[in-house]
Order: C-alpha cells, then sequence, then structure tokens
C-alpha cells in the first residue's frame, strides 16, 4: 500500500513552473551513489524531491495544484530551502485525476508528506511518494520524514495522522450535525468496534466541526458493516452519509447479515444514548406538571411539594425536590413550571424517569428526562 502508478513523464523546464537547476543528460543513475552530494544534479535527487496527489478534482489544473501546494508549505512552516515558492513544477494526469508535484528539495518534499488528506477544492487529496521513489538513495539526499515542528493545524490536519487514515478501508461520515462533539462520533462509530484512526474535520479558523469524519477501524472486517449500518441514519435534522472514502457504498457479505442486524440494533441504541436527557443521571427533570400560577400561592406551593416527595418516593431514595417559583415583580425566573427530583443513586432516578415519563399528572401528560448533575448543583435549571 502507499505505491503509486508508474507513470513518470519527462518534466522539463518548460512545466509550470522552471527548474531552479539545469537537468544533466546522460548520466548512468547508476552512478548517482559514487556523486558527491554537492555534485548531485536535479535530475538524480527528483524521485526523492517529488510527491504523488491522488484524488484531484476534474476542475484541477497545474497552476492551481502549484499554487495551492506552495501556499500550505508555506502556512505549515514546511519552506526550507529559503523565499519564494516550494513547488517548482506540476505533471497533471487528468483522465487518472492525479499529479506529480515536485518540490525544490529533498527536505520540502518530505514536509509536504505530512499533507495527506488536505482539503483542495472542497475535497480531501491523497499524498504519497512516487513509485520510483528509492528510500535507501534518499535517506543520503536528506530527511526521509517531516518535520515534526510542521504546524498542520494552520490547514486543518491533525499532526500524526497521516498515514493511518488512508487506505481502501477509510470510512468517510457525513452529514453530522455541527454540535456533534469528538467525542460524542467516536462513541457513535465505536459501538462497531476499536478505531485505528479517526479525525473529525474541523474549520481551521473557527475550529468548529465542518459535519464530517474519516475513520479507520482496527478489525477492517466491520468496515461495511458499520457503512451499512450507519448510512441514513437520521441525526436531528441531519441524515448520516457513510461509505468507504474512494469506493463509494459497500455491500456486506452474505455471511455477515446477523452481524449487521446485530449493528443496526446497537445504533439505534446508541442513537438514543446521544441525545440530550437520555443519559442517566441522579436527577430527574419533569414538564408538563405544574403551573405557573399554581406556584404563586404558598399553600398551593406546598401541596405540590408535599406530592412530589410522596411521588418521587415510591421510585427509590429521593434527596431533593426543587420546584421554581415565579419571581413577584414579573422577572423571568429559570426553570419556572419544571420539577426536579434528586436521588441518591441512578437506579432510583431510572426507575422515576421510567414510571413518571408519560403518566397524567393534572390532566397533563408528564415528560421525564435526566438532568445534569453539575447544573443541578449549580442552581442552573435553564435547560
Amino acid at each position: 500500500m502507499g505505491q503509486v502508478p508508474a507513470a513518470n513523464p519527462a518534466i522539463t523546464g518548460s512545466g509550470m513552473f522552471p527548474n531552479m537547476f539545469p537537468l544533466t543528460t546522460g548520466q548512468p543513475f547508476g552512478a548517482f551513489p559514487m556523486m558527491p552530494v554537492q555534485a548531485m544534479t536535479q535530475q538524480a535527487t527528483r524521485h526523492a524531491r517529488r510527491v504523488y496527489v491522488g484524488g484531484l478534482s476534474p476542475a484541477a489544473n497545474e497552476q492551481s495544484v502549484a499554487t495551492f501546494f506552495s501556499q500550505v508549505m508555506a502556512a505549515i512552516g514546511g519552506n526550507t530551502a529559503g523565499p519564494g515558492d516550494a513547488v517548482v513544477n506540476v505533471y497533471i494526469n487528468h483522465e487518472k485525476k492525479f499529479a506529480f508535484v515536485e518540490m525544490r528539495s529533498v527536505e520540502e518534499a518530505s514536509n509536504a508528506m505530512s499533507l495527506d488528506g488536505v482539503i483542495f477544492e472542497g475535497a480531501p487529496v491523497k499524498v504519497r511518494r512516487p513509485s520510483d521513489y528509492n528510500p535507501s538513495l534518499a535517506a543520503t539526499l536528506g530527511p526521509s520524514q517531516p518535520s515534526p515542528n510542521l504546524n498542520l493545524a494552520a490547514v486543518g490536519l491533525t499532526p500524526g495522522s497521516s498515514g493511518v487514515l488512508e487506505g481502501p478501508d477509510r470510512i468517510f461520515v457525513g452529514g453530522l450535525p455541527y454540535y456533534f462533539t469528538e467525542a460524542q462520533v467516536r462513541e457513535l462509530l465505536e459501538s462497531f468496534g476499536a478505531l485505528k484512526g479517526f479525525d473529525l474535520v474541523k474549520d481551521r479558523e473557527t475550529g468548529n466541526s465542518k459535519g464530517y469524519a474519516f475513520c479507520v477501524y482496527q478489525d477492517i472486517s466491520v468496515t461495511d458493516i458499520a457503512c451499512a449500518a450507519l448510512n441514513g441514519i437520521k441525526m436531528g435534522d441531519k441524515t448520516l452519509t457513510v461509505r468507504r472514502a474512494n469506493q463509494g457504498t459497500g455491500q456486506p457479505k452474505p455471511e455477515q447479515e446477523s452481524v449487521l442486524l446485530h449493528a443496526q440494533q446497537q445504533i439505534a441504541l446508541q442513537r438514543i444514548m446521544l441525545q440530550p436527557g437520555t443519559v442517566p443521571t441522579n436527577v430527574v427533570c419533569l414538564t408538563q406538571v405544574v403551573a405557573e400560577d399554581e406556584l404563586r400561592d404558598d399553600d398551593e406551593y406546598e401541596d405540590i411539594m408535599e406530592d412530589m416527595r410522596q411521588e418521587g418516593g415510591k421510585f427509590g431514595a429521593l434527596t431533593q425536590v426543587v420546584i421554581p417559583r415565579p419571581s413577584p415583580n414579573g422577572e423571568p425566573i429559570p426553570g419556572v413550571g419544571k420539577v426536579f427530583l434528586k436521588y441518591a443513586d441512578t437506579e432510583g432516578a431510572s426507575k422515576a424517569r421510567a414510571g413518571m415519563n408519560g403518566r397524567k399528572f393534572g390532566g397533563n401528560q408528564v415528560v421525564a428526562v435526566f438532568y445534569s448533575e453539575e447544573k443541578f448543583e449549580q442552581g442552573d435549571f435553564q435547560a
């Protein structure tokens, strides 16, 4: 994996950018190791100065590729050969949607390898070594690995992610609600198995999610199962698009059908667990229980408190009841119309939520959800 087509077109100084040094013709390639480093020609070092870029859009051309990679190299601090553009030449194979991008130095080409997965014209591109790359020879020419000091966050990449999120088992996860955190998305994906790599793509300026991610599973046999089970699932006002990143939607094998059924059940449960108010806590919040007017009168308020203590106490050890009251001067008070029941443990709270949700109380159908213990202790009853 990582090898690319053996296409190796002649790239001369008449390309997109003039070459910095004249090409030496007629030099036997086998004589290369015997040459002193300072006398090595651009032709002899080309294999170590070029990178393969795959997955280009049909609109890409030599100029746009050269400009983009020169800009992102500068942005990450990858230019080490002085001022000017890092890219000296570009060759594009439009039919196969890949390019060879020639850098002006071996070190800059190695730094460019960290750009695997960078978003170019709206889609991630692959950055690899070309098929004529010779690691043993390249090791004598300069660094073969990217500098650890590159600022990859400047172009929306995660340091250390290159090489993990690649290959035929790489999964694209689109249509994610923007408010989903990395932890929530990982939890969603990990219901099918442990992840080898994961990247939630974020806006490079704001740091906010862009609504899509990539992942690779440690056990690649679950790749198609996860794609089939997740694709088309509704999350809030969004619908997930989940497929292999470079092969379209994969279909599970017949022997995987029972596993897929189980996976679909898992994901349905996982979707529920990601919804607010469904993760068990020690606090239950009831709505549709009391009217604001009933809370103004002191006697009625005490009656309601006593009713809630009795009803809530049927499910477990009730330690606290809070019913926010309206302000006498009409100022808005957070939580008015809600009842908060705190239990000694989640078992009591879970029984209360299950037992009271949907019940009729004073002619209204009660809605019971779990509530953040941290917010409750802080007296925050807004949500």
